[in-house]
């Protein structure tokens, strides 16, 4: 047997458990060798333990290093702080990779292999933000402080080009907007240069696209890029985009990386207009924990759970409504099952 691998779940919010429940029957059907600690966090966190983030949900965390997790709901304007931001911050996950690809033929875009590689920890999203009261307005005045440093862009550059040549990739695109913005993305863009000289020069291109141009670029020709390396608001906005290319976010798999600890996940949200109507599309998730596998040296499951998505996609045209499909996630969910266990039998 299988050593056991200690994991942490978090099934989240909204459709998160029901997503959840589907990618793990699939990790079982694989034998995939996961030993699971259940947790909680955002809103369900709130409403059973009085916290978004529960003590419980990061010593779990700290144990395991590892975490598979549903989406979690964020208040907007007030309440309590994003818990995805916060568990990027508590375990320093300063990487959040998203690969897309089409998995589906025949749309607006065909032949889509991207990976979108973030920097998670600095940039706009450091949370730094004042208003400041002019006469009887107490928001007369909005504030946000950027930071970018050098340390923090060598750290994420690093990994993504490493990434990038152990995947067999061809091209790394820094995206940046140091045109305008010269300091703070101007360090990222200045950091990117330096190190591929010192370190990666003919191992990998390198080229560079000023954010609103590669925008552009991905729409009318995606398939001129490959890797994209970009800070944390940009790389939020692009990674959207790039998953609007190959179906949306029910398409979209995220993982955040650190030194220490690893965390993936679907990157929608967390839907719950449709929770518990059966309507949920489980893919991304399911290519997380594909991505997840690959993370723990189970390749060939990770291969298995790929190929056994894109059949049941293109092969039994089993699909979702939200793929043109009239599938409920159970019913995705058996019909992938029946080929993940005729591929083991």
């Amino acid at each position: 047997m299988a050593q056991r691998i200690p994991a942490t779940l978090i099934p989240g919010d909204g459709i998160g458990h029901e997503i959840v429940e589907a990618t793990v029957a699939a990790l079982d059907a694989l034998g995939a060798p996961f030993e699971w600690d259940r947790q909680v966090a955002g809103l369900e966190g709130v409403k059973t333990a009085n916290d978004p983030l529960p003590p419980a949900t990061l010593a779990s965390i700290r144990r395991t290093r590892l975490a598979l997790k549903g989406p979690l709901e964020t208040p907007s304007g007030g309440g309590y702080r994003s818990s995805n931001v916060r568990l990027r911050e508590e375990f320093k996950l300063y990487a959040n990779v998203r690969p897309v690809r089409t998995l589906i033929p025949g749309g607006r875009f065909d032949n889509v292999d991207l990976i979108v590689v973030r920097e998670n920890l600095e940039g706009l999203y450091v949370g730094h933000e004042l208003y400041v009261q002019i006469d009887d307005d107490p928001h007369a005045v909005a504030m946000a402080t950027g930071i970018n440093t050098r340390a923090g862009s060598r750290r994420l550059l690093d990994y993504a080009f490493a990434h990038a040549i152990a995947l067999g990739r061809k091209k790394v695109t820094i995206v940046h907007k140091a045109n305008i913005m010269k300091a703070l993305t101007g360090i990222f863009l200045e950091t990117a240069q330096n190190l591929y000289q010192q370190k990666y020069q003919g191992r990998v291109v390198m080229d560079t696209a000023i954010v609103d141009a590669c925008a552009m670029k991905l729409v009318l020709n995606p398939q001129q890029f490959d890797v994209l390396v970009t800070t944390n608001l940009f790389g939020d906005i692009l990674s959207d985009l790039v998953a609007g290319l190959v179906g949306g976010l029910g398409m979209a798999p995220g993982a955040n990386i650190g030194a220490d600890a690893a965390i993936f996940e679907a990157v929608h949200g967390s839907a719950p207009d449709i929770a518990g109507k059966g309507l949920a599309n489980p893919v991304a998730l399911m290519l997380a924990a594909a991505t997840m596998l690959d993370h723990v040296k189970l390749c060939a499951e990770a291969t298995q759970l790929r190929s056994g998505i894109d059949a049941t996609l293109n092969v039994d045209k089993v699909r979702t409504r939200d793929l043109g499909g009239s599938a409920s996630t159970g019913q995705f969910t058996q019909a992938l099952l029946a080929r993940l266990r005729g591929r083991d039998s």
